[in-house]
């Protein structure tokens, strides 16, 4: 699993990041940490492009882990 660590990063910055893993060939779930709200907006649109399913949780008030299947 790929860790991505996005904490104190505001949008765009962990959707670009997140992108650019995505558009690699590795097959490896990510998990996706981040104290920014508005990322779940941009990954609800993202995501479906690359055929990718996601979990949300929230470990502690105002931190999401967002966990993305790549492997089906």
């Amino acid at each position: 699993m790929i860790i991505l660590d996005c904490l104190g990063e505001i949008c765009p910055v962990p959707v670009l990041r997140l992108k650019k893993i995505l558009d690699t060939p590795l097959k490896e779930d990510i998990q996706l940490v981040t104290d920014h709200s508005c990322v779940f907006a941009s990954l609800e649109t993202l995501l479906p492009l690359y055929g990718l399913t996601y979990t949300v949780n929230e470990p502690l008030r105002g931190v999401w882990e967002i966990l993305i299947f790549r492997e089906n």
